[in-house]
């Protein structure tokens, strides 16, 4: 007997089940592990249990300025942490091939608590981020991984939202859009072309979206269908993104959609550097190590980059 589709019951794929308060029991997760030598974790929030776990690469000579990227994992805003494996060895991995700060930000999770609160949790990330280049250059309180190793001039963020106020020191050269998680109420060719996918079925994706949206709005909300939604405040904000690198792969649902914002930012003349790989699946640089290095090369190229064209933005 054929096994059935993996969209077939979304809830048993995802291993997760509904709470009569509203709450999820989490299955089965990816192991946490703690801190190493090269990583340390630092509270953000209390209140909120959130925290930040900085990356620094190993073998770097005390003259070397370090440019910081702020990580954002995935998900679907309801799963996993900045401590879970698969994400604390690919940022450890990437601070060292990109001779990078990494922030790796643990937010809050859905339903438990609806976006924003996850956007919330980065805006309070970078503004932590602000206080401290802001306590390194006047004496006051500054992290010591950060006040004497890293250049707050170059600044990047790997997630969909920045923030909309004044950083200074801090300047955000570049936001990274890598497999963007975007939804929609009509579902596009790639999401009907791969609706059985092994990694994101469709029936998945639409219920991670139910479960982590605010209550009472659909898919097409600005949250989950940028392209739909976004009002003239929004598309004002869009306008003034940094230079902005958008990855994806062919074998992903998201990927239409992820093009689709693509040529969004572009008409709205933000710079938009794209890279589509025709081989690949959602996630797939956690697992393979060819995926990974191809990533890391095109986020590298593109950090280097952003010196050479649009001037940094502080947001």
């Amino acid at each position: 007997m054929e096994a059935p589709p993996p969209s077939s019951d979304p809830f048993k794929f995802l291993n997760i089940s509904l709470n009569s308060d509203g709450s999820l029991t989490r299955h089965r997760d990816f192991p946490k592990l703690p801190p190493t030598e090269q990583s340390k974790d630092i509270p953000l929030n209390p209140n909120n249990k959130t925290f930040i776990r900085i990356f620094k690469p190993r073998n770097i000579s005390r003259e070397t300025k370090l440019p910081i990227l702020i990580y954002f994992h995935g998900g679907g805003f309801i799963l996993y942490g900045a401590a879970s494996a698969p994400f604390h060895e690919s940022c450890s991995k990437m601070a060292d091939r990109l001779q990078t700060l990494i922030l790796s930000v643990d937010y809050r999770l859905a339903p438990e608590h609806r976006l924003p609160a996850a956007y919330n949790d980065a805006v309070e990330a970078v503004l932590w981020l602000r206080d401290q280049a802001r306590g390194a250059i006047n004496g006051g309180d500054c992290d010591t991984w950060l006040k004497d190793g890293v250049d707050f001039s170059k600044c990047f963020v790997m997630a969909l939202r920045v923030v909309d106020t004044d950083l200074s020191p801090v300047k955000i050269q570049g936001l990274i859009m890598n497999q963007a998680f975007f939804g929609g109420v009509e579902p596009s060719d790639s999401e009907l072309r791969l609706k059985d996918d092994r990694i994101c079925p469709l029936t998945a994706t639409h219920l991670l979206w139910s479960l982590c949206l605010p209550d009472g709005v659909d898919r097409d909300h600005v949250y989950s269908n940028p392209i739909k939604s976004s009002g003239p405040q929004e598309k004002d904000k869009m306008g003034r993104f940094p230079s902005t690198l958008i990855n994806g792969y062919g074998g992903d649902p998201l990927v239409d959609r992820q093009k689709h914002v693509a040529e969004m930012l572009k008409a709205r003349g933000v710079h938009v550097e794209t890279r589509f790989d025709e081989d690949g699946f959602h996630a797939c640089e956690l697992f393979d190590a060819n995926k990974a290095k191809a990533l890391y090369d095109t986020v590298e190229a593109f950090m280097k980059s952003c010196s050479f064209t649009a001037p940094p933005s502080n947001m």
